[in-house]
Formats: structure tokens, C-alpha cells, sequence
């Protein structure tokens, strides 16, 4: 299984594209596609059929997944987008770091 520097829950900046410097909420790692959904980013107009969820049917507006390599982790320390590293914490555990803070990411 691949290895992504970003995790769903995590805050991420846009790099490239129509949402190029917003931030959003990862709602969703599609690991196999490389790509991963961000709450508010990459809107798209779908149009649905009625169903339980959507009763009247019609065009809906709902969140496309974005490429991996567009999105960069939010330093939680600063609020910049920040590359991610991992280290060995004092317990031994594997965890992720920001490297412009050296901040532990959640």
C-alpha cells in the first residue's frame, strides 16, 4: 500500500488548479486513484436522479477528489503549507512532522 504525506482529517492547501490557494478539510484518501477529496474544493455540477438522499433529483453541486501531489498539509504551528517528514517520536512511534516548524502533525 502506498504511502501519502497527507491523511484524512488533515487541513490541506491547494497548489495547482481552479482552487489554487484555498485550504479545505481531507474528507477521503482514494489511494488506489491517487487523488483525495477536500470539503469545498473542486466543486462540480452532477446532475442525480431522485433518490432517498435527494428527493427532487436534478443538478447537485458536490466535491470531486483533487490529485495528491496538488495538496500540501497545513503547518499547524504557522498555518503555511509545509512539506511532511516522519521521525521516530521519544516513544519510538513513527509520526509525521511539519519541516518548516519540526512541529508533530496530528
Amino acid at each position: 500500500m502506498a504511502k501519502f504525506h497527507i491523511k484524512k482529517g488533515d487541513t490541506v492547501y491547494v497548489n495547482a488548479g481552479d482552487d489554487k490557494g484555498k485550504t479545505g478539510r481531507v474528507l477521503e484518501v482514494l489511494v488506489k486513484k491517487n487523488r483525495a477529496l477536500v470539503e469545498g474544493i473542486n466543486i462540480v455540477s452532477k446532475s442525480m436522479k431522485p433518490n432517498a438522499k435527494y428527493p427532487q433529483g436534478g443538478i447537485v453541486k458536490i466535491e470531486a477528489p483533487v490529485h495528491i501531489s496538488n495538496l500540501n498539509v497545513v503547518d499547524p504551528k504557522t498555518g503555511k503549507p509545509t512539506r511532511v517528514g516522519r521521525k521516530l517520536n521519544e516513544a519510538g512511534k513513527l509520526v509525521r512532522y511539519s519541516k518548516k516548524s519540526g512541529e508533530e502533525i496530528k
